[in-house]
């Protein structure tokens, strides 16, 4: 269970019911993040931009482990890093670098992802980078972007790179690095990670095996691709999924929420 003797600030007042809304989303993230063991310490960082034009978004507070992270102790801060609700802790700039790329070069990317997990970290030192092994890593065929490695992402003339590897993608490989993956929604980003950290384990698996392996034909791998853009004919297929996490996060430590 996680230590629930931080207790942040509530600025439940001090927010739109939809930004409280975004940040118990994020929150449960992050929590989730931990649950699965997907987290680095106080490092990597999940985002999301707060509804409305002044783009601003939520980051974690730095020094805090996901396990801490409350909807109140989020940072809110602008596309230069700056913290635009007064508060006591800061983001770490590797976060904002990598996160405000996607933020600025894609509209659609209202929720970002960034992990430093074993398998996808594995996974992005391999140079043939993710394999159509499996039905999950099918949903990623052909929709997947890469990223070379330059260091540690603390250089804002990166952003301008990550935002092109990542192109219309929902997905991205920073090689060396970790994983990335983007929603419109908290709940479709997760989703998505998911898959993905999935994807990269039984990749790790299937080559520990020894054994030939086998790879779809290209037809097989476009039309699974194009079964998970439908979504199975759900308006939002990320909803339901969702809930029955959020549902897992309450029963972890509900304090999330605060």
């Amino acid at each position: 269970m996680p230590d629930t003797a931080l207790e942040f600030p509530s600025v439940r007042d001090q927010v739109s019911p939809e930004e409280w809304t975004l940040r118990v989303d994020l929150a449960a993230c992050y929590r989730l993040v931990a649950h699965f063991g997907w987290d680095d310490g106080i490092f990597t960082h999940n985002s999301s931009r707060v509804p409305g034009t002044d783009h601003h978004f939520l980051l974690n507070p730095y020094g805090f482990r996901f396990e801490e992270v409350t909807a109140s102790s989020l940072v809110k801060i602008d596309l230069d890093g700056n913290k635009v609700l007064d508060g006591p802790h800061g983001v770490i700039n590797a976060g904002f670098t990598i996160h405000s790329a996607v933020h600025m070069g894609r509209e659609d990317a209202l929720c970002v992802m960034h992990t430093h997990s074993k398998a996808g970290m594995a996974v992005s030192a391999q140079k043939q980078g993710l394999l159509m092994l499996n039905q999950k890593s099918l949903g990623f065929y052909n929709r997947i972007g890469y990223h070379d490695f330059e260091g540690i992402a603390d250089d804002l003339d990166e952003r301008e790179r990550i935002a092109r590897d990542l192109g219309p993608h929902k997905a991205l490989i920073l090689r060396n690095h970790g994983l990335l993956t983007v929603g419109a929604t908290v709940a479709e980003a997760f989703i998505i990670m998911k898959r993905l950290q999935d994807s990269c384990e039984l990749q790790l698996l299937a080559q520990s095996g020894g054994a030939e392996l086998l790879i779809p034909s290209d037809e097989t791998c476009e039309h699974t691709a194009k079964q998970f853009e439908r979504g199975g004919g759900d308006n939002d297929p990320f909803a339901s999924s969702w809930g029955a996490y959020l549902r897992l996060a309450d029963r972890l430590d509900p304090s999330y929420r605060n």
